[in-house]
C-alpha cells in the first residue's frame, strides 16, 4: 500500500512570445499576459514527506529499491527513510502488538483507532491503565533487546 502525500495542483502557465524578425506585429507585450496552462506542479517544503509505502518486513529490500529508483524521477535531493511506526499509524512497531493484545488498538482500514483512557473511574479502567503501562514496559524492553542484538 502506498500514499502520495503531495498533489500537483499548482498550474504552470506560459505567455508565448516570438523572438524573430517581424515578430512585433504578432505580440501584444504584457497585455493579456495570463498565459496558457502548460502543466502542473506541487509546492513542496524542505523535509516534507512525498511518498509513504507500507508492506511486510519480508519485502523491505524491494520497497527500498523501488523508492531509490523513484527518487531519481524527482528534482533535488531525496532521502529514503524507514519509519519506526506501524504502517500508516501513529503507534510504534514495538507498542503495536502489546496494545493490540490488550485491546487498546483496533484496525481501521490503513490506520488504527486507539481506545482512549477517558471515562468513569472504574475497576476496569484502572486495570486497563495498568495493562497499558505493562505493555509499554514490555515494548521498551523488546526494543532494547533488538538494539543490543544489532537490529534497527
Amino acid at each position: 500500500k502506498r500514499q502520495v502525500s503531495t498533489q500537483s495542483t499548482w498550474v504552470l502557465r506560459i505567455n508565448k512570445m516570438l523572438s524573430c524578425a517581424g515578430a512585433d506585429r504578432l505580440q501584444t507585450g504584457m497585455r493579456g499576459a495570463f498565459g496558457k496552462p502548460v502543466g502542473t506542479a506541487a509546492r513542496v517544503h524542505i523535509g516534507q514527506v512525498l511518498i509513504s509505502v507500507r508492506g511486510r518486513d519480508t519485502h523491505k529490500q524491494h520497497m527500498m529499491e523501488a523508492l531509490r529508483r523513484a527518487k531519481m524521477k524527482f528534482p533535488g535531493r531525496q532521502v529514503v527513510v524507514q519509519s519506526t511506526k506501524w504502517g500508516f499509524t501513529q503507534v510504534t512497531r514495538y507498542e503495536y502488538e502489546p496494545l493490540k493484545y490488550i485491546g487498546m488498538v483496533r484496525p481501521d482500514g490503513v490506520s488504527v483507532q486507539i481506545r482512549n483512557k477517558k471515562g468513569a473511574i472504574t475497576k476496569k479502567n484502572c486495570l486497563m491503565q495498568h495493562q497499558i503501562d505493562e505493555a509499554k514496559r514490555i515494548a521498551a524492553e523488546q526494543h532494547v533487546k533488538d538494539l543490543e542484538a544489532g537490529g534497527t
